[in-house]
């Protein structure tokens, strides 16, 4: 009898130190001899465990947008490839400029898109909030981009964004975000700002911040695709994460891409032709007509 109470407290132990308190909360002790315990545990260990062979960790659930670190693939003349293959910093940055710079005073459409296929699944981004005590859904849909200034370092620009933010119906007074586009490396592109405000109650102003890691760029069409992350503060507060696609008014490509002299007609050529050998049997008859000139010395009174 001792030696059954002695196995069944074990038993008890090595459960909770392997799964915590609430797989004992929804078994009982039959279920815990009988060994199911022990499979929970192990199913719980390949689930939530980081390395359950050195130092057991419970995984986050949540996957940060450092995890999803992912090759930045930019799309030019019709392919698309990663940029490391082909591209410099320098190239991706003078892209971005040429980009931003053609897009200068426009307004640029958001859309929650998928990661893969990089096609539009809504018009807007959505961002579960509280304003104040109830519960309702942020939207942003667009944002104007008012001015771009280069860098010194020439790997970043900075950007003075206006978002357009809607919720339960209403649309939100925000102030411009002052924000940053840095390229670190050629997988590393970064746009986020200081944090912007935002009225969406009568008790004071909120504070938004947004962090976008861009891994998708297409050159020929003027999208910029990446993984996003906003936050709200304040009175009203939420955030969401996810895969948005900035859709951007004109492509990369210079403003004039055309600068060529217009072709001259074969008309236009022996006019030109006629007029220079005209010229050359004037300025001949000027030196025979010179030559045949004769210089009388004036004499002195």
């Amino acid at each position: 009898m001792l030696r059954k109470i002695f196995a069944m407290g074990l038993a008890l132990t090595t459960v909770q130190i392997l799964t915590g308190c609430e797989y004992l909360r929804t078994h009982t002790a039959k279920q815990v001899m009988s060994g199911e315990g022990f499979s929970y545990a192990e199913q719980w260990a390949k689930e939530v465990c980081e390395d359950c062979s050195d130092n057991p960790k419970p995984a986050n659930p949540q996957k940060t947008l450092a995890s999803k670190k992912s090759p930045v693939v930019v799309c030019r003349s019709q392919q698309c490839a990663p940029a490391k293959l082909s591209m410099t910093n320098e190239y991706i940055y003078n892209s971005l400029v040429q980009l931003m710079d053609n897009n200068n005073y426009s307004t640029a459409l958001i859309c929650q898109a998928s990661d893969t296929s990089h096609a539009c699944l809504e018009n807007y981004v959505t961002l579960p909030v509280k304003v104040g005590a109830v519960p309702t859904h942020a939207y942003i849909d667009s944002v104007k981009i008012t001015d771009v200034i280069l860098g010194k370092k020439h790997e970043s620009m900075k950007l003075i964004l206006n978002y357009n933010l809607t919720y339960g119906g209403q649309v939100a007074t925000c102030s411009p975000a002052q924000s940053i586009l840095f390229i670190r490396d050629i997988d590393h592109i970064l746009l986020e700002d200081s944090q912007y405000t935002c009225n969406m109650t009568t008790i004071g102003t909120s504070s938004v911040k947004t962090v976008f890691i861009v891994d998708y760029i297409d050159l020929d069409y003027g999208n910029i695709g990446g993984y996003y992350s906003i936050g709200i503060s304040g009175p009203a507060y939420g955030g969401g994460s996810g895969y948005m696609l900035l859709r951007l008014g004109k492509n990369a490509l210079p403003l004039a891409p055309e600068l060529r002299a217009p072709e001259r007609s074969a008309q236009n050529s022996a006019a030109k032709a006629t007029g220079i050998e005209r010229s050359i049997n004037s300025s001949k008859q000027a030196k025979t007509s010179s030559s045949n000139v004769q210089v009388f010395p004036i004499g002195k009174k």
